[in-house]
């Protein structure tokens, strides 16, 4: 039980910090390449990756036939809905506060949990889901004007949230014959066709320029860690706990977002942010705290 758990807490702590960094590199690197074209070449590249991966560790790639419609749509919420959605709206939204809505997902995570899985709330899992959205809402709260103001950008966030947590229930309602990292190279690679169709629609790449050296690095970066790297280490979390817990763990990833926001992109980093996070991070560590057994 302490090895499953300390693995638990390796993967969210790699989808933290990655996926957090992943904020500012998209922000950066949508400055020189449009939203479909760069989700396109993000998610074949990265399916490719996965494929090498999965199959060096000895996994079958193979779909079975009653698995794959499942996987069509568990890819179509769970990457291209979330990563197209948060595309735009970091358009038109600010970093950190694109992060910020984007992970209300474990809200409705939970809900959907709920109501489609069956599941259950202990005392420390609702502490910790409320730790989560109070400090997600005090952000909020800040720039609750701006937000109805400009609300393209917010739903936009809000549908990527909705949409990974939909997959995310998803994923967890199945028992898949497929091993975990062909399962994500599968996810990666079906969305890979939308965004392609979109891209040839709407922008055209072969008409682009080829961007500098700095956006190809952090694209390289991108490709390799987000897309690749966090996905295999999301569809093993999801399988390892329960769709609500494996979501309250993903919001680490907002307070490494804001921080790196901060840093890499001039984002102010206000008390009302300083607050939301220390919430933010209590809300992940009491995620795995396991409750007292009482002795018999």
């Amino acid at each position: 039980m302490a090895r499953s758990q300390a693995v638990a807490v390796a993967l969210v702590m790699t989808i933290g910090i990655l996926w957090g960094l992943n904020w500012p590199a998209v922000k950066f690197i949508l400055g020189s390449v449009p939203p479909w074209t760069f989700r396109a070449l993000a998610f074949t590249l990265g399916a490719l990756l996965l494929a090498v991966i999965a199959r060096r560790a000895g996994e079958d790639l193979r779909v079975e036939r009653q698995e794959r419609n499942p996987m069509i749509v568990a890819s179509l919420l769970t990457v291209f809905g979330f990563n197209v959605f948060t595309a735009f709206g970091q358009l038109l939204t600010e970093t950190s506060k694109a992060a910020i809505i984007a992970f209300t997902m474990p809200m409705w995570a939970a809900l959907f949990a709920a109501i489609f899985l069956g599941e259950k709330f202990g005392l420390n899992r609702l502490a910790s889901l409320l730790l989560g959205m109070a400090g997600l809402a005090t952000l909020l709260a800040a720039d609750a004007n701006s937000f109805i103001a400009h609300p393209a950008g917010f739903l936009f966030m809000l549908g990527a949230a909705v949409s990974w947590a939909a997959g995310t229930v998803l994923l967890k309602a199945r028992d898949w014959t497929i091993a975990p990292l062909a399962r994500s190279a599968w996810l990666v690679g079906v969305s890979a066709i939308p965004a392609w169709a979109g891209a040839v629609l709407f922008e055209q790449p072969w008409m682009l320029n080829m961007p500098d050296a700095s956006v190809l690095a952090v694209f390289a970066f991108h490709v390799i860690g987000p897309v690749a790297l966090c996905y295999a280490a999301w569809v093993v979390l999801v399988s390892r706990l329960p769709a609500s817990t494996a979501a309250i763990g993903t919001l680490l990833i907002p307070v490494v977002g804001v921080l790196s926001s901060s840093l890499l992109l001039g984002d102010v980093l206000t008390l009302d942010k300083i607050i939301a996070l220390a919430l933010i991070v209590s809300s992940v560590a009491l995620t795995f705290v396991q409750p007292t057994q009482p002795r018999g």
